[in-house]
């Protein structure tokens, strides 16, 4: 089932409350996917440097010292903030694939890389995932958030959403996709990095692939409506926005609120709720086959209809 949140704001007076928005349309998505649970933050980003987000299971013990060790290895100042089993990695940007082989290395699980992007996610309710990492009290641009209910692969911290495959770009998915296991080994075999059998961990690895190829982030969202079989409702995040496409037959349930302050996505209308001047937005269940996309860098709005 799964339950799928998105607010992107135009109104800059709005950043500090978007972990506190976010959580709230989290929280209120917990029936629809009780298992797991994660957030994507867009916030500040510093010039010549990357955020990598990491997870361990033994917190205590991998983190300590961690900054330091990497510092010495990459001869380059290495700042790091633990949030209960994360700990998010400030780096410089040209370091970031020699910090990627060496956290596999240490058998650390990577789970986001970007400029301004921080993935948290793991097991459990909503409610207790965002409270371990204190969500509500981020600050950001945009951000997408999931509830899950696991029915493609097992209850596990990398098997929650959302999943990152591309600098700064990370996906939520609700839905089944039915060609994932082939889908996955083409991927592979392109020299795309997968690590779960989860079949969101595709969607989101397809899209990186298409965009590694030339193609714009609404190209490759078209795309997957050829390419990808089942049902599914795809929330993008990007540096710059985020972006939604529904299957041809739309099955899975969607709605979308749009105001002069932001753009907010749900899997049901009850996440959009309680945010400021809802009453006044403008409220409309998103097309099937049809690619929404907002950006803080193009038009407020755009919409481009699948052929």
């Amino acid at each position: 089932m799964c339950g799928i949140v998105g607010l992107f704001l135009k109104d800059k007076s709005l950043e500090p409350q978007l972990g506190e928005l976010l959580t709230a349309m989290l929280i209120t998505m917990t029936d629809r996917g009780p298992d797991s649970a994660g957030i994507a933050i867009y916030g500040a980003e510093t010039k010549g440097r990357t955020k990598m987000t990491i997870q361990s299971d033994t917190p205590e013990t991998a983190f300590d010292g961690l900054d330091k060790t990497l510092s010495d290895a990459l001869g380059s100042t290495v700042q790091m903030r633990v949030k209960s089993t994360h700990a998010v990695l400030d780096i410089p940007t040209e370091k970031a694939a020699q910090t990627r082989s060496i956290m596999d290395e240490m058998g650390l699980r990577v789970m986001s890389r970007g400029d301004s992007l921080e993935i948290y996610k793991e097991v459990g309710l909503p409610k207790d995932v965002a409270a371990r990492f204190d969500l509500s009290q981020m600050s950001g641009t945009h951000g997408i958030g999931h509830t899950r209910m696991a029915t493609e692969s097992a209850v596990t911290t990398m098997g929650a959403h959302p999943f990152n495959t591309g600098n700064d770009q990370c996906l939520v998915h609700n839905g089944s996709l039915s060609n994932h296991n082939s889908l996955r080994r083409k991927l592979r075999r392109e020299g795309i990095h997968i690590e779960t059998e989860n079949d969101t961990e595709v969607g989101a690895a397809y899209l990186t692939w298409q965009m590694q190829n030339g193609a714009t982030l609404g190209e490759a969202l078209k795309s997957s409506l050829d390419d990808l079989d089942g049902f599914f409702t795809f929330v993008v995040g990007t540096k710059d926005g985020f972006g939604v496409v529904r299957d041809p037959i739309a099955c899975k349930p969607a709605v979308m609120a749009e105001t002069d302050q932001y753009v907010a996505f749900g899997s049901e209308y009850r996440a959009l709720v309680d945010l400021p001047g809802i009453e006044d937005a403008r409220v409309w269940e998103p097309e099937p086959a049809t690619v929404y996309f907002w950006s803080h860098n193009a038009a407020p709005t755009t919409t481009e209809k699948a052929a």
